[in-house]
């Protein structure tokens, strides 16, 4: 039997209220979406196992009230993402100036070694309500704010009919990937000190 790296990956998905992170969370894992709107209590999550070159990689997606009485989940909850994603709709502004907040939000609880590289993703979503005729953010801007964040990339998907989806969750998945090798390379000095320990003093529990 080949020697597969498993690794498992946190990705924390943000964004306001209502503007369907947790059906592109449903479309994506179990290929369903719903009608009926259920706001997300506090957070939850949902994981999904792909194959990406030689490495078995399990997603654990994190799902956020987009309340503002949730924002203060906690240090814990965002502690050790390896992305973060970025959800507005298409047809609302609000939840497209608010972007700004959510990024904040992120790097000052998160707290991640590199912040000024640390990678997030953008989704623009809703994009089939009214044959687009009720969108309000062009793709133009959402790319100009992308640029301004240090050229994150950026997906317009529709949860509801299945598009885009995938592919903006492959790209998460290879962004993550990419983010935990740096890690990797970043706390490998730390983690043979670690060993070293271990194996003198046995467990430490």
């Amino acid at each position: 039997m080949s020697l597969r790296r498993r690794t498992l990956l946190k990705v924390i998905v943000l964004g306001d209220s209502g503007v369907g992170k947790t059906s592109l969370m449903n479309q994506y894992v179990h290929k369903k979406f719903s009608l009926q709107y259920k706001a997300t209590i506090g957070a939850d999550f949902v994981t999904k196992e792909l194959q990406i070159d030689d490495r078995l990689v399990t997603l654990q997606i994190w799902d956020t009230a987009g309340q503002e009485r949730f924002q203060s989940l906690g240090v814990a909850f965002y502690r050790g993402a390896d992305c973060c994603v970025l959800v507005y709709d298409v047809n609302v502004m609000r939840s497209f100036d608010t972007l700004d907040n959510w990024h904040e939000e992120f790097l000052k609880q998160a707290n991640p070694p590199a912040p000024k590289t640390f990678p997030f993703i953008l989704l623009g979503n809703k994009i089939d309500i009214d044959g687009g005729n009720s969108r309000v953010v062009s793709e133009k801007k959402a790319n100009e704010w992308c640029a301004s964040k240090g050229n994150i990339p950026y997906f317009e998907t529709s949860a509801k009919e299945d598009y885009n989806v995938d592919a903006a969750f492959l790209c998460i998945a290879k962004t993550a990937l990419a983010n935990e090798h740096e890690q990797d390379i970043y706390f490998q000095g730390i983690t043979e000190a670690v060993s070293e320990s271990e194996q003198r003093g046995g467990c430490a529990c």
